[in-house]
């Protein structure tokens, strides 16, 4: 299939840039999946070979998404293409090169666990981590007490993980980094292998991240990375927007191409969006805008409290459905955190209005699976304790506490 068909001027250029890194500037909406598929479908012409690509996303949903775009466009040929998340290359990456690490070869702090909850202590672990700092750095960091009891959890944390012989999540980051500044015979061996690195929603990626990307890059320094600082919102779990902010610093050579044109929204909601983006402070100018309709004007509800809002919402169902005849299922409710479902719920049934929950407990947290899993983990790896602790009297079979 023809590579360039229906790009607009601005998309194009992004895909035929070959060489130096590249900085695409891609508004929401702007067809940024289809020009880093079509980006990759363009190396794959030329040439390259496809273990030479690395395609990196933030979520698995995204990184299937992009996978069967390019299988569809390329075929077979894209299959040997690394694409996957961040987490996911670095599981790769250490299944094949951890044995060049020291990693894997019961002490008490008697805490009060409502002072220092497992999901505090467990957050401050996880944001050191994705700084690539380790017990020993952490502690001579550590501001203030709860930190200084947080670095001597975290020291008897990471020794409990080694003794499972296992990794955390952040780990996977943070020791394919280490792995990689330490070795210099992998390091120089991942970037030969890398000739051309992508990288999407690059807005969001964290210390170790940034650092992972760096050292990858730095062979044939075709990097090319996709975000948008306006789309910034994981500051919250260790995104760092001067990782795009800085991006031309970085890279003096680089070149930036600003995707502005929008498929997805009506001329009302840009204007809107626009609005609102520009009183951030810290961005890089770009004006959103579209060749579809105007559109419906956007409207606001100020509510007194959650209830109020709860009962106006279930009122404007229902209005849609008796006046206008709008069907229940082509509308949605979306809310910020899962504490606000309640209300909404007790407003709907109120009014009488059916409803689905979408989400609800996922099929790897129900219990039986989770006991079938740790079976499976303790068969692989008979030293995960953990697992085996989950599934020793499972079925019962006379073990007590």
């Amino acid at each position: 299939m023809d590579i360039f068909e229906g790009l607009n001027p601005m998309q194009k250029q992004a895909v035929e840039h070959m060489e130096g890194p590249l900085l695409i500037m891609a508004g929401a909406g702007s067809g940024k999946t289809k020009v880093l598929t079509c980006r990759i479908a363009n190396l794959l012409a030329h040439g390259v070979a496809p273990y030479r690509i690395l395609a990196i996303t933030f979520t698995n949903k995204a990184a299937t998404e992009m996978r069967d775009r390019v299988d569809r466009m390329i075929g077979d040929a894209a299959k040997d293409v690394w694409l996957s998340t961040f987490h996911a290359f670095c599981a790769r990456f250490l299944r094949r090169e951890i044995e060049a690490t020291e990693l894997y070869k019961r002490k008490k702090l008697n805490l009060d666990d409502k002072q220092y909850t497992p999901a505090s202590v467990l957050n401050a672990i996880s944001n050191a981590k994705n700084q690539l700092q380790g017990p020993h750095t952490f502690k001579k960091l550590a501001d203030g007490f709860f930190q200084e009891k947080v670095a001597d959890i975290y020291e008897i944390y990471q020794k409990q993980l080694r003794d499972n012989n296992a990794l955390d999540f952040d780990d996977l980051l943070m020791v394919a980094v280490t792995l990689l500044e330490e070795h210099e015979d992998i390091r120089e061996k991942y970037q030969r292998r890398f000739q051309y690195i992508l990288v999407d929603e690059y807005q969001d990626t964290n210390g170790a991240q940034y650092q992972l990307t760096k050292i990858l890059a730095a062979g044939h320094h075709n990097l090319c990375v996709v975000g948008d600082a306006d789309q910034s919102i994981y500051g919250w779990r260790g995104a760092d927007i001067r990782n795009i902010m800085d991006f031309e610093n970085d890279y003096p050579d680089a070149t930036t191409i600003k995707l502005e044109q929008n498929y997805r929204s009506t001329k009302t909601i840009l204007a809107a969006a626009n609005a609102v983006i520009e009183n951030n402070t810290e961005r890089k100018k770009k004006k959103l805008w579209t060749e579809n309709p105007e559109g419906e004007k956007v409207t606001t509800y100020q509510a007194m409290d959650e209830r109020d809002e709860a009962n106006f919402i279930a009122t404007t169902i229902r209005k849609q459905k008796t006046i206008f005849n709008a069907s229940y299922g082509d509308m949605a409710i979306l809310y910020r955190t899962n504490a606000q479902s309640r209300i909404l719920e007790e407003g709907l049934m109120n009014a009488h209005i059916p409803y689905t929950m979408v989400g609800g407990l996922k099929f790897y947290d129900r219990k039986e699976i989770k006991d079938i899993v740790a079976y499976l983990r303790v068969i692989f790896n008979p030293l995960d304790s953990v697992s085996l602790l989950r599934i020793i009297n499972v079925p019962k079979r006379g073990i007590g506490q």
